[in-house]
């Protein structure tokens, strides 16, 4: 409507016309420099083209006269714009000197994106209607006429000939004129051309088209100097005309103009050739291509290649001629634009995907991103990706692809015009290798086409033309004649192309031919006959027969053979009449014999091979016995070390078939194994011993409240916090990690100085940060570049070394063992109150000697030498004072007396950790461990157990004594937490690896092993009751009435006893099978880790049975303890003395205020913390940020919230509004966050750029890929391409796996040293 009564059109690209005043002598437009204000100016200008295409969007249905008349006074309008472009920002080639000032392109560009897809409109809305079609092509040919009106621009006409044809045409060289990239004239009426072809106006109303009056050299005269112009830049011509050129080219190519520029060129050129003799334009191309001289004289290449001594020009000619030979394959072989070949749109697209995807499987976007888009956006790929690809799915990381459906591969053009250099070598290279794969011959024959449409019917010709002939002759010859003549081996490659290419036409001519038809497509009895009289040059078959057993060319064999046999093939069908079968057999005879020749060849060269292999091996086994006679004595003591390894090894199923025990007196002997260790900065391989200097592991300390059941608890004062007593909560451990790699303790303190001091340097050169902070004492594992802050000194068993005295008394049990204990500690505490108070005199000193009664066999005074070498003892004090500093963030201090405390902890809370990962992953508790992880756990453990060596003998006591007293209380330690308020495990760990101390001062011959036994019974015992005090007791639905089994009587009676000290306060008596079932599984969790810390303590070998993962190990667990199956049989044995203490842990106050109801208490067994539950949908957390407002600017909208995984928070990122102060610096919402929910690590979602955000420290901090992917697999960071989006639970738990496992640290150190670019970020202020 507002075509037709307001002739918008018209008025839109006047308006348009009269803003762009800048043109040159021939009135095409000319830009100014570039600069921003121009770009403002045009950018506003460039709004009317939106305008254009607003009318345009929607094609008319039916036609009116008005609409017609008024429609084409718009046409008319938008061709003058056009004439305007037509030639615009010529070019001249440089010679001599480099250009000085790269010339304005960018506008002109520009201009032509923004009207790509009105030209497709305009050409839709023509090819709706017929009598618009036929006004609209002679309009556009008119104009096009007025453009090059004067075509020859005065060149003098010259007269070309070759193969007896002769054509005029002019002297043009496009390295010397003017030549221009933009001829939108051209390209539409090629357009309108090929809409004439698909609509079959052409047929109907040839009388109304003005076909007779074309000249097809002028209409291919333009679109083919611009080829001509791509061919010369990528031989290297135009070197000297900058980047400029480069880009113009690059974007002429590009998908998002190639449908109007490169594609119509094609078309256009098609359209030429189909008008004309092709050997009349084979002649014009090879005059425009300035390679005429070479194909029209005899022997010029020869002479060419022996007077030009010049590489370039040499190398320039044979681009010139690839490039020539490829464009020859494009204008035969690109039919599959409707109305060139008989296709429909989606076939094109079709051929577009395989082809991009025989290159590489590729993501949905990739595929998108390389598909042309119409006016809507739309690429039409959905509507056929189904046929030609299969989808694969995403793993954990990677996106979803498309991969080729093999069938498809026969499609496959290895000169597929949007193909780029590189993408081409891919595919050829990618297409090969599935060929060898698939165990075929790796020739890339040309696919079988679509036949043509009939206006473009007589465009094969050019394959059996007379000059195509000469061209192809001559390159072969070439080729026969290697040595002679510059060639290259893609331009014959092109040129067997070609010859396929004819081949296969020949073969569907024949194939559809009807009766009364003769077919004149006649390539194969061309290519038999010899060349004429004078010269007798051999056939085009004749030369591939010889080029065949060429061994210079074993790549193309494969090809060349594929020619013969279709070769063949035709000939057979040509005489399908029995006149002539003598050159049929010949032909047939004469593959026979060259497969057999081939035959032979392979099974020569097989035998050589094998023949060197033979002679190989014999020298080498020589070398060998002469090195056995050299070295005789060295390799006796090999060969007995040989027998004595072997004999271990036959020892070692014995202790498999026994009980296997980790602890007490009974606990299993290991023969002790020699260990060595190779240093990984050194190389130097040492052993591990008591005396010998250190050698350490990499490893990494951090806070964690990975396993935290209380995130709101905070260490107010940390001078001050006492750490000795873990709560159940486990609010805030400290957790270590390892990458497992050795180095000598000096080489590992020379590494870091050198880091600290190229840390010094590189501050007063750059102010960025690092991904590791050296000031903290970071540093990166030389050999992995993992994120490291310490490092733990490798030991052997530190209980071998300690436990060393004979054991010559029985051992007592618990009841006499703790009053034993007692007594000692007793003596202990006196002691230190003697030493603490000054006394006058020694006679009081004395007789409170004789009060004193010290047990028998205990020596206070004694005090045991220290094993370890200075070295070793060194490094215990390192990664001791370290894990202090950090699970503490107080400054180090090595004499603190919390120092043992904190690396008790870290060794608890680490195999704590790892027994949590173990159990929600279902594997067994001893089940192939990484090494990394093994080797860390053994490290830690036994570096706890040696560290009070180090320690004040005396303050280990202390600790020692505290934490007994908090299980058998005593009258000298009152304030100490009730039962309730113990987390058991930290608490056994720091009973056993304490009571060395104690025990190296007791000569009873009471053993260390008979201690640890007696400790973990009197803990578990604990644990017991603290599980039975906190158990639910729902009664179940499978309520048992009479007990069924021992454990259920035992644990009722149990209950009883509790019953009768709690003063009544339990909830009533549930089932003795309830009961027993929670006790079973709240011990569990606790037994696990005992026996990993065990094991690695004691170096006891894991019973095979707990090596398997499935079915409950709970009776393998207790034996491998040394507990009874039935654990309530501890109680029984030792019914006198634990009545006792369950009375005195039961009238705790807290254990009372608990039972009452005023408190809370952590229940068994704990569950795993996990991350948060998201949504399916990522549009509901869409809608849950856009209902977020900023919590300190009054209710306005956060410009980027961000949901705390780890607590499920919403925050007001990356915005001042947020900020608050932590520790002196002022940081944003998140960073805030981390401190208070994760110790200084987070994990975030930005959900309005839909990325994970990890963050650790101050400084630290990567982006990470989301959990959340669209239908095709892909993730969409940034929400740019707005498909919806879906939870992938799999990514999700990949996540929760690496917090569970503590490496987002590591995570993002790995990431920042990746990509230099995080580190610049300023991670404080998100």
């Amino acid at each position: 409507m507002l075509i037709t009564e307001e002739n918008l059109m018209s008025i839109i690209i006047k308006t348009f016309m009269d803003h762009l005043r800048h043109r040159d002598a021939h009135g095409r437009f000319q830009f100014e420099r570039y600069t921003a204000l121009q770009a403002f100016k045009f950018r506003r200008v460039q709004s009317l083209i939106l305008d254009l295409k607003y009318v345009l969007i929607s094609k008319p249905t039916e036609w009116s006269d008005e609409l017609r008349q008024k429609f084409l006074e718009g046409f008319d309008a938008f061709l003058e714009l056009l004439k305007c472009m037509q030639g615009m920002d010529p070019i001249t080639r440089q010679v001599g000197q480099h250009i000085e000032m790269e010339p304005e392109w960018e506008a002109a560009f520009t201009l032509q994106m923004k009207l790509t897809h009105v030209i497709s409109m305009m050409q839709d809305w023509c090819a709706s209607d017929e009598k618009v079609l036929i006004e609209a092509y002679k309009k556009c040919l008119t104009v096009l006429m007025q453009c090059h009106g004067g075509y020859t621009d005065g060149e003098q006409p010259i007269t070309l000939s070759i193969c007896g044809h002769s054509v005029e045409t002019i002297r043009y060289c496009v390295s010397q004129e003017k030549v221009s990239i933009h001829l939108p004239v051209s390209r539409l009426l090629a357009g309108l051309h090929v809409l004439l072809s698909k609509s079959e106006v052409a047929y109907k109303f040839p009388e109304l088209l003005p076909l007779s009056e074309l000249s097809p050299p002028m209409l291919i005269e333009h679109p083919l100097r611009c080829l001509v112009l791509c061919a010369q830049v990528h031989a290297g011509m135009w070197r000297r005309n900058g980047f400029s050129l480069v880009n113009q080219i690059y974007y002429y190519h590009n998908v998002k103009c190639r449908r109007e520029m490169f594609d119509k060129d094609i078309v256009m050129l098609q359209t030429g050739v189909s008008m004309m003799d092709p050997n009349h334009f084979l002649m014009i191309m090879l005059s425009r291509f300035e390679l005429y001289q070479i194909f029209s004289t005899p022997d010029y290449g020869k002479r060419f290649s022996s007077e030009i001594t010049h590489k370039d020009v040499v190398q320039q000619n044979n681009t010139l001629i690839e490039e020539m030979l490829y464009l020859i394959i494009m204008l035969v072989g690109e039919r599959f634009s409707p109305g060139v070949g008989q296709v429909n749109a989606t076939d094109e697209i079709k051929r577009e995907i395989i082809h991009q995807l025989s290159i590489k499987p590729m993501a949905h976007s990739e595929l998108v991103k390389s598909l042309p888009e119409d006016e809507n956006k739309e690429t039409g790929m959905e509507s056929v990706i189904e046929a030609v690809a299969h989808f694969k799915k995403p793993g954990l990381t990677g996106r979803g692809m498309y991969e080729l459906k093999p069938e498809c591969a026969k499609e496959f053009n290895l000169y597929f015009y949007h193909f780029s250099r590189a993408e081409q070598s891919k595919a050829e290279e990618a297409q090969r290798k599935m060929k060898r794969q698939n165990r075929e011959d790796t020739a890339l024959p040309p696919p079988v086409l679509p036949p043509f449409c009939p206006l473009f019917a007589s465009l094969v010709n050019i394959l059996q033309s007379d000059v195509m002939l000469c061209i192809m002759g001559t390159i072969l010859q070439w080729a026969v004649e290697h040595n002679g003549y510059a060639w290259s081996e893609s331009m014959l490659q092109r040129v067997l192309h070609l010859i396929g290419m004819a081949l296969q036409e020949e073969k569907q001519h024949l194939e559809n031919v009807t009766e009364e038809h003769v077919v004149t497509f006649t390539f194969t009895q061309k290519i038999s006959k010899p060349g004429e009289a004078p010269k007798n040059s051999p056939s085009i078959l004749a030369m591939l027969e010889t080029l065949q057993n060429a061994p210079y060319l074993e790549v193309h064999k494969d090809m060349i053979r594929w020619i013969l046999k279709t070769f063949n093939a035709v000939k057979k069908m040509r005489e399908s009449s029995p006149t002539s079968p003598v050159t049929e057999t010949e032909g047939t005879i004469m593959e026979e014999s060259s497969r057999d020749k081939d035959k032979a060849e392979r099974k020569r060269k097989a035998e050589i091979a094998r023949l060197r292999r033979e002679k190989i091996m014999a020298q080498m086994s020589e070398m060998q016995r002469h090195f056995i006679d050299e070295n005789k004595e060295l390799f006796q003591q090999t060969l007995e070390l040989d027998a004595s390894t072997s004999a271990v090894l036959d020892n070692s199923p014995v202790v498999s078939d026994m009980t296997l025990t980790a602890l007490g007196p009974t606990q299993t002997q290991v023969p002790e194994q020699r260990q060595f260790v190779t240093c990984i900065l050194c190389q130097e391989e040492q052993e591990v011993k008591v005396e010998s200097r250190a050698m350490v592991l990499a490893a990494f300390v951090q806070r964690s409240t990975v396993l935290s059941k209380n995130r709101s608890k905070f260490i107010q004062d940390p001078e001050k916090y006492d750490p000795l007593f873990m709560h159940p909560d486990l609010s805030c451990g400290t957790h270590t990690s390892s990458c497992g790699h050795i180095m000598h303790a000096h080489c590992w303190q020379r590494y870091f100085d050198s880091v600290q001091a190229k840390e010094q340097r590189r501050q007063q050169r750059l102010r960025l940060h690092t991904s590791y902070d050296v000031e903290n004492g970071e540093f990166l594992c030389p050999l992995c570049e993992c994120l490291s802050n310490t490092v733990i000194p490798l030991l052997l068993p530190p209980r071998n070394i300690f436990n060393n005295r004979l054991n010559f008394s029985d051992q007592p049990n618990l009841t006499q063992w703790i009053r034993t204990i007692s007594q000692q500690i007793k003596a202990l505490q006196f002691l230190r109150k003697e030493e603490s108070t000054p006394n006058n005199g020694s006679t009081k000193n004395s007789e409170n000697m004789d009060e004193l009664q010290l047990p028998e066999g205990f020596r206070p005074d004694f005090h045991p030498k220290n094993p370890y070498s200075e070295s070793i003892k060194e490094m215990l004090t390192t990664f001791g004072t370290a894990t202090y500093k950090v699970g503490l963030k107080v400054h180090p201090n090595e004499e603190d007396p919390r120092v043992p405390i904190m690396c008790w902890g870290s060794c608890a809370y680490t195999i704590q950790s790892i027994e949590r990962i173990l159990s929600d992953e279902d594997k067994p508790l001893f089940g192939p461990l990484p090494c990394r992880l093994d080797d860390c756990l053994r490290s830690l453990t036994r570096f706890a157990a040696a560290h009070w060596t180090v320690a004040s003998l005396s303050v280990v006591q202390g600790h020692f004594c505290k934490l007994f007293a908090s299980l058998v209380p005593n009258d000298s330690h009152e304030e100490l937490p009730c039962i309730l308020d113990i987390d058991m495990f930290h608490l056994l760990v720091g009973l056993v690896l304490a009571f060395p101390a104690l025990q190296c001062q007791d000569f009873s011959g009471i053993s260390l092993g008979t201690g640890d036994l007696h400790i973990f019974h009197l803990v578990t015992m604990a644990h017991i009751i603290q599980i039975l005090l906190t158990s639910c007791t729902e009664e179940n639905g499978m309520d048992q009435e009479n007990p069924t089994c021992e454990e259920e009587s035992a644990v009722l009676a149990l209950y009883k006893t509790l019953h009768q000290y709690t003063g009544s306060a339990l909830k009533e008596m549930p089932s003795g099978w309830h009961l027993w079932r929670s006790v079973r599984a709240g011990v569990t969790p606790f037994l696990k880790c005992s026996a990993l810390f065990f094991h690695y303590l004691n170096g006891v070998p894991s019973p095979p049975d707990i090596q398997v993962p499935g079915t409950s190990h709970f009776e393998h667990l207790c034996n491998y303890l040394s507990l009874p199956n039935n654990l309530i049989c501890l109680f029984q044995e030792n019914s006198e003395i634990m009545n006792s203490l369950i009375e005195s842990w039961c009238h705790n106050s807290e254990v009372k205020r608990y039972l009452e109801g005023e408190r809370d208490a952590i229940r068994y067994p704990r569950e795993s913390n996990k991350l948060i539950n998201l949504p399916e949908d990522y549009s509901s957390l869409i809608n849950q940020a856009s209902n977020f407002s900023c919590p300190k600017s009054g209710g306005d909208k956060s410009r980027a919230p961000t949901l705390c995984l780890v607590c499920g928070s919403l925050l007001c990122s990356q915005s001042y509004c947020c900020q608050t102060e932590l520790e002196g610096e002022d940081v944003g919402a998140c960073t805030a966050h981390t401190y208070s929910c994760g110790s200084g690590v987070g994990i975030f979602l930005r959900v309005r750029e839909c990325q994970v955000l990890f963050l650790a420290g101050k400084t630290k901090g990567c982006f990470y890929s989301p959990p959340y992917l669209d239908d095709y697999g892909e993730t969409d960071q940034g929400l740019r391409r707005g498909n919806p989006l879906h939870l992938c639970k799999e990514r999700f738990k990949k996540i929760q796996k690496l917090w569970h496992q503590h490496s987002v640290t590591e995570e993002i150190g790995h990431a920042q040293e990746a990509n230099q670019t995080l580190v610049g970020i300023d991670w404080q202020h998100l």
